[in-house]
């Protein structure tokens, strides 16, 4: 029996009156890649929140390597890439690399090849000398993707990475996650960008809390009889609102 890397069971998660996730259950096994999908305000940073520890659940259990969150030991075997960048804009590229390689517990002699290696990956080696708070938006999304990349964590936990990153490079960075997955690691993450939804091993489609479907794209496409998993999405969401 394969071992799930993370489950998620039963998860619901209100504030105060607002219910934001209603009965979240979802999976991640050894090399492969989940993609969640859905609107925004459905809840998808929410459920990654709670799976990482950094929210608690009203109801429910998150476990990460079969061990319950919030965990604090095991942070360090998961790359995490939140919506919001959380970089030190004083510092270089680099020196962002360097401070959270060494947070992670990267040993001193591998760290240099590490930082170059992700720098690469993202497009950012060129610019590592320069201070963050000269970046654009779409430079900082890279640098903070490449911290995720970091110490080649068991699991990664991508929330919205390829936001405000050109095409060309978007297609470098899937490649980049193709070659992760093949390694028998795993990645959770989260896009808008349906034709990215096209690239994940499962997809778990996410609407007003809730996992409406969760199987590969192909699976899902002949279940809702059409052509693409943004048309899966639409259908979906189409279903949701005339039954509500």
């Amino acid at each position: 029996m394969q071992t799930n890397i993370l489950e998620l069971e039963h998860l619901a998660k209100s504030f105060g009156k607002k219910r934001v996730l209603a009965d979240i259950n979802l999976t991640v096994i050894p090399g492969e890649i989940i993609g969640l999908i859905g609107p925004s305000g459905a809840g998808k940073s929410t459920v990654i929140k709670i799976a990482l520890g950094m929210e608690v659940a009203t109801n429910g259990t998150a476990k990460i390597f079969q061990k319950e969150m919030p965990n604090r030991q095991l942070l360090s075997d998961i790359g995490y890439m939140a919506q919001t960048d959380a970089l030190y804009m004083s510092l270089t590229g680099y020196e962002n690399l360097h401070f959270f390689g060494v947070m992670k517990g990267l040993k001193a002699s591998k760290l240099a090849s590490a930082i170059e290696y992700v720098a690469a990956v993202v497009n950012l080696t060129a610019d590592l000398n320069r201070r963050v708070v000269e970046y654009s938006g779409g430079m900082m999304r890279r640098l903070s993707l490449a911290i995720a990349l970091l110490g080649d964590p068991q699991l990664l936990i991508l929330d919205e990475p390829t936001v405000g990153i050109d095409p060309a490079l978007r297609q470098q960075i899937w490649a980049e996650l193709g070659r992760i997955k093949m390694t028998g690691r795993s990645i959770l993450i989260t896009t808008h960008v349906m034709d990215e939804a096209e690239l994940v091993d499962r997809v778990a489609l996410l609407l007003d809390g809730t996992v409406m479907a969760f199987d590969t794209p192909q699976k899902l496409k002949q279940l809702y009889q059409v052509d693409s998993v943004e048309k899966v999405f639409l259908k979906a969401e189409g279903v949701e609102t005339c039954e509500s």
